[in-house]
């Protein structure tokens, strides 16, 4: 199934067609080469001074480490994403060793993030970007330091039509994608305020 953006200009379909399921293949396998080309897709993502503060912490289905990124999970994203192939944590470091902090890392990292996903949606496979998991949890659960921030946890795998979800997630699945209009998305440029005479 597609599910193709209604875009008030033409767009690469690369980035109209990509969309977030939660239905995903039990049975699909993510291949070294698979994830090799996310992660090199990921490395030359640009990034403030080229700091690169990204980090992948990778867990394929049925790894130990796996079930403990799943475990951080918030309730409704564990109706599912057990089924993706892998379970990625994208991390930001934030702060380099000496504590001076890094204002655009997490940013950068989204970049990152976003170039993984535009590459595994040319390699065929299904992507969706989780905010809903314990960040405390995972931190403490792979022991980061204090400069390493968890930023999202990524479901990859090949979707599965047939797969079976819970209300409302199922109605979700196949519902239209909708987005803000671009008139929404501006803001005007208004004069600088003066500043008020003494």
């Amino acid at each position: 199934m597609r599910k193709t953006a209604s875009t008030t200009a033409p767009v690469h379909p690369l980035l109209a067609e990509r969309w977030s399921p939660r239905g995903f293949d039990q049975a699909h396998e993510l291949g070294d080469d698979n994830l090799t080309a996310l992660l090199e897709a990921a490395r030359w993502a640009p990034s403030a001074q080229n700091s690169q503060p990204w980090r992948f912490l990778v867990t394929r289905r049925g790894e130990p480490a796996h079930g403990r990124l799943f475990a951080t999970l918030a309730s409704g994203n564990q109706a599912w994403a057990g089924a993706a192939s892998a379970l990625i944590l994208a991390v930001a470091r934030t702060a380099d060793d000496d504590g001076r902090p890094r204002p655009w890392a997490l940013y950068d990292t989204g970049q990152a993030v976003a170039a993984l996903v535009t590459q595994a949606q040319a390699d065929g496979l299904a992507v969706h970007q989780m905010g809903g998991f314990d960040s405390a949890a995972a931190r403490a659960e792979f022991g980061l330091d204090d400069t390493l921030t968890p930023v999202v946890v990524i479901a990859i795998g090949r979707r599965d039509a047939a797969a079976e979800l819970p209300e409302p997630l199922a109605a979700r699945e196949t519902a239209p994608r909708t987005r803000h209009p671009i008139s929404d998305l501006l803001l005007p440029a208004r004069t600088a305020r003066t500043p008020a005479a003494a």
